[in-house]
């Protein structure tokens, strides 16, 4: 590690992931406007697999890992993500909700290692729980509950792949190969590819599909171009740098800008109201995630990747 405070270029390169990942629920919710949220989760993804698969070495992972962080990613995190975008829940309020990965993750990290959550851990939880209540409450104001719902599912599957990678990369170190983090992503999503394909043929139906696809237009490849490359290739690939430069608590902390970037984008761009709820409901849940951020009583927590 070089420092630990990220230099000007570095925090110009960390604020430029977390606006694309934050910015990139508006961009789904205009994708979903010409595509079913299935066929477009697994054109994504097809678009992380091919062709860069062609130019990168299998990472030294077992095949099984591979398979549980390209389900949990493709048809957990984003296949119940875009599925609840699609008119069940407001893109702002599923930026915020999406943050509570890192309680999924630290559970989860829990449950695989024996290490007990630290007090600081739980009292975050507090602030977190008492947000997502106020969003149930008011049920119907561009939320529902089955979106909130799946919503949440699709954070508790991010956080169960934020294990499985975390996994990976101590297995490849303790043989010595250092995992490339962008391999692993393109080779997992093998996975996640095909299994959206039968979802949204099952689920969706092969008519809607295909008269979807036949009436898109040049738009739609500007919006999944963005979600496969930028969102995801260049996001998960330059926070992986940055985050093998410098300490995890002086990159994570970068993360809590990803819905303050979702809400505003979807308040500018798409004219989500914003009332005293949403807001405060925002806060609440931001307060829960900041306090496992930000406070580093002995060690540091890595964080996951966003939206």
């Amino acid at each position: 590690m070089t420092s630990q405070n990220l230099s000007l270029r570095d925090t110009l390169l960390a604020v430029l992931v977390v606006f694309i990942w934050g910015t990139n629920f508006v961009v789904v919710v205009w994708g979903l406007n010409m595509l079913p949220p299935l066929i477009m989760a697994a054109a994504r993804f097809a678009l992380v697999v091919f062709p860069a698969i062609f130019f990168l070495r299998k990472p030294d992972v077992p095949w099984g890992n591979l398979a549980v962080y390209g389900l949990c990613v493709g048809t957990g995190q984003f296949g119940l993500l875009y599925i609840a975008m699609d008119g069940l829940i407001s893109p702002g309020v599923a930026s915020v909700v999406m943050q509570l990965q890192l309680f999924f993750t630290i559970a989860i990290a829990a449950r695989r290692t024996g290490e007990k959550p630290r007090l600081h851990q739980m009292l975050g939880l507090l602030p977190a729980i008492a947000g997502v209540l106020l969003i149930l409450m008011h049920n119907g104001e561009g939320i529902t509950t089955a979106g909130l719902v799946m919503v949440l599912g699709g954070a508790m599957c991010w956080g169960i792949s934020n294990q499985a990678a975390r996994e990976a990369a101590h297995g490849a170190a303790a043989r010595g190969a250092p995992m490339n983090p962008l391999a692993y992503v393109v080779w997992a999503s093998l996975f996640s590819l095909p299994a959206l394909v039968v979802m949204s043929l099952v689920l969706e139906g092969p008519t809607r599909v295909t008269q979807a696809v036949l009436a898109s237009s040049w738009p739609i490849w500007v919006t999944l171009i963005w979600q496969s490359a930028a969102n995801t290739l260049f996001g998960y690939t330059t926070w992986a740098w940055l985050l093998s430069r410098y300490p995890a608590a002086t990159v994570a902390p970068m993360s809590l800008l990803v819905p303050v970037f979702g809400i505003s984008a979807s308040a500018i761009v798409l004219h989500e109201p914003l009332p005293a709820w949403k807001l405060t409901a925002t806060l609440l849940i931001m307060a829960g995630v900041g306090i496992n951020l930000l406070w580093r009583p002995r060690k540091t927590l890595v964080s996951g990747e966003a939206g």
